[in-house]
């Protein structure tokens, strides 16, 4: 697929979810004059990471992992040699939930759609799954859900499946919000995030 189809596609969601008045996080966007958080990055990607939801200073700009889980985001692909414009970065939600709740069952329901069309979009070799609620939902949707258990256990594997476009590869990563105020979870992720350098 050209680069300006991709574009023209992404576009298309962007437009979509902007107009989402189905969605519970709608109203909320609208009266804090949010912005839906569609995706950043290369849209020939071969890593695309998936997080959760929007946080605040996401939904002021636009773009995804802007803030403080952002920031380590940034190191953590950095240390992993990575440059972040050349992956593709985007959530489950494209709204941000109130009070930074977790994401629920309805509204990933709504939004889930999107994303799977971004990922037949982007066709990344790898998907990064970021916290448990990426994890669980790209292990389902591939059909891995047999093999899921508690992020704790889960962090760091590498699973293989496959796509409509052909194989991908699954990294289960813990969120970079964990490790906001917890260094040693900082650690894991770094050595988690190693695993990626094999995919570049």
């Amino acid at each position: 697929m050209k680069i300006e189809d991709k574009k023209e596609l992404m576009k298309q969601i962007r437009d979509e979810v902007l107009d989402l008045k189905k969605s519970p996080l709608y109203k909320f966007r609208t009266e804090n004059h949010y912005f839906p958080v569609i995706g950043e990055g290369s849209h020939n990607a071969k890593i695309m990471f998936i997080g959760e939801a929007p946080g605040r200073n996401e939904a002021k700009t636009g773009k995804p992992f802007c803030g403080s889980a952002g920031k380590i985001l940034d190191e953590l692909l950095e240390n992993a040699g990575i440059k972040r414009e050349d992956v593709y970065i985007g959530n489950i939600l494209k709204d941000r939930p109130q009070q930074n709740r977790d994401p629920l069952p309805n509204e990933i329901k709504i939004y889930g759609p999107f994303l799977d069309r971004q990922i037949n979009i982007i066709q990344p070799k790898v998907i990064a799954t970021l916290g448990r609620y990426s994890m669980d939902y790209i292990m389902r949707k591939f059909g891995l859900e047999s093999q899921l258990l508690p992020i704790g256990q889960m962090h760091g594997k590498v699973f293989d499946a496959k796509a409509e476009y052909g194989d991908v590869k699954i990294a289960v990563l813990y969120h970079p919000a964990v490790a906001i105020y917890n260094n040693k979870t900082k650690d894991t992720l770094k050595e988690d995030f190693m695993i990626l350098k094999n995919f570049i």
